[in-house]
């Protein structure tokens, strides 16, 4: 028992390590309860978010929902550019090159920023358009326009809440990532209220107020974020020399990152898509779905967390030149990933109106959130099992196969199986969820196939 509170304590402590030694299990425990609870912090986001937002109305819950379909593009392009920060953060630290990792942190960063200043004037110049491409109402433009406009000009938050977690990530420091969002989750729960419904000093900004709350906890994250890197750890200390652009790294970073990216974007044009075919069931379906998915997200951030373990376990083990550590730590991390989706499945299918009860009572957007968690939790092992498959590959800094199996299952067999059973067979929502769930458990097999093979064991970075 003292063994498992000492590891408890020091994988909650913010120490730094290699993980290239010693018991794989003990590693696997290191990184994946930090991270773990890490992406727990970022699923709360999106739960605490809808929560309140459903109080306000319909309009406004699939507001939130059609914005964040269309707004998944910029959590791709952050997601592609973190992998190849933990990809490349990873190799150097397990090369014992902690001046290369501190490097190419610093290019990341500036490639962080470029993208950014980007999607802010989409934000500025088109709010309105991407409203109406998802189907919504005179109404919903009018009322939550400004939610929209907040959530994409303030994208750089999102940007570096990511990137600079999985910096830290990849120098094997995993808790800081968690403790930086415990501490942005706190702000954005207490803020969450205030800003919405008016409470104490504030006035009520209603859905506005959701996207303020939220931009505003992640921005404290982020300073917390720059200031360790910049004050120095262990293995990574960004300092002045630091800022000089290095285009070599740049150019390599956004090989990694630029396929890396379109595979999340892949991802996310699929949910676009959806989204607008569960959009001509009507609004309560619409919060309904978009309930479901908030749900859904909240237990896949902790399982996302553990793939993440594994990108760093297989970028740390293949720079130490151990492939077959990597391997190994891959399959074992896929295997705890496994039974935590299975769990929650199971909980998912028994209590799924209870949960739906706790968010809106309106028996349209219940039956909704029922239908789609029921059909979500049959494919959750899948799941699973494709999040950290996928992972590991990007961790070895091979993001083109991930790319190329996202484009197949979600581009040609996600968008049109779910038109063919949403539409043209006419089961609405249930045919859009369906095909989610048979395209990820499609991916699931063709991750298992390719990682077998071995071919990501000789990639250089």
């Amino acid at each position: 028992m003292s063994n498992i509170l000492k590891t408890l304590k020091e994988a909650l402590s913010g120490s730094e390590q290699e993980y290239t030694t010693g018991s794989i299990n003990r590693a696997i425990v290191l990184l994946s309860i930090p991270m773990v609870l890490e992406m727990l912090m970022e699923g709360i986001f999106a739960l605490v978010d809808i929560y309140f937002v459903s109080k306000v109305s319909s309009e406004a819950a699939a507001t939130v929902g059609m914005t964040e379909s269309v707004i998944t593009i910029i959590y791709s392009v952050a997601f592609g550019l973190s992998s190849a920060a933990t990809a490349t953060v990873a190799r150097r630290t397990g090369e014992h090159d902690h001046e290369g990792a501190a490097k190419a942190a610093m290019q990341a960063i500036w490639i962080a920023v470029s993208f950014s200043v980007l999607f802010s004037l989409v934000g500025i110049f088109f709010s309105e358009n991407i409203l109406r491409m998802m189907g919504a109402t005179d109404r919903q433009v009018t009322d939550c326009i400004g939610y929209t406009r907040i959530a994409f000009t303030t994208n750089i938050v999102i940007m570096f809440i990511f990137l600079l977690n999985a910096v830290l990530r990849g120098v094997g420091n995993a808790s800081i990532a968690m403790w930086v969002l415990v501490v942005s989750n706190g702000i954005n729960v207490v803020l969450d209220p205030m800003l919405i419904f008016g409470w104490g000093p504030f006035p009520a900004m209603g859905v506005e107020g959701a996207a303020i709350a939220t931009s505003i906890g992640r921005g404290v994250g982020v300073c917390i974020q720059l200031y360790i890197l910049i004050r120095g750890t262990n293995l990574i200390k960004l300092a002045r020399r630091h800022l000089v652009v290095h285009w070599d790294t740049i150019v390599s970073m956004l090989r990694v990152a630029s396929t890396g990216a379109f595979q999340f974007i892949i991802a996310s044009a699929s949910w676009i898509f959806l989204m607008r075919i569960v959009a001509r069931s009507g609004t309560e379906v619409v919060e309904g779905y978009t309930i479901a998915i908030r749900i859904i997200v909240f237990t896949i951030m902790p399982a996302w967390g553990l793939a993440n373990a594994a990108a760093t376990l297989v970028g740390q083990n293949l720079g130490a030149n151990q492939p077959e550590r990597a391997e190994l730590s891959v399959w074992r991390t896929a295997k705890i990933d496994m039974v935590f989706m299975l769990l929650v499945s199971i909980f998912y299918f028994c209590f799924a109106k209870q949960i739906a009860l706790r968010f809106d009572p309106n028996p349209v957007v219940v039956e909704a959130v029922v239908l789609s968690l029921r059909i979500f939790s049959v494919g959750y092992v899948f799941f699973a099992c494709g999040m950290v498959l996928s992972s590991a590959f990007n961790g070895a800094g091979d993001t083109l196969t991930p790319t190329l199996v996202n484009f197949v299952c979600f581009w040609l067999i996600e968008i049109p199986l779910g038109y063919w059973l949403a539409v043209y067979l006419g089961w609405g929502l249930a045919g859009v969820v369906w095909s989610v769930c048979i395209a990820e458990s499609i991916m699931a097999g063709v991750f298992f196939v390719l990682f077998r093979r071995g071919k990501w064991k000789e990639v250089k970075i």
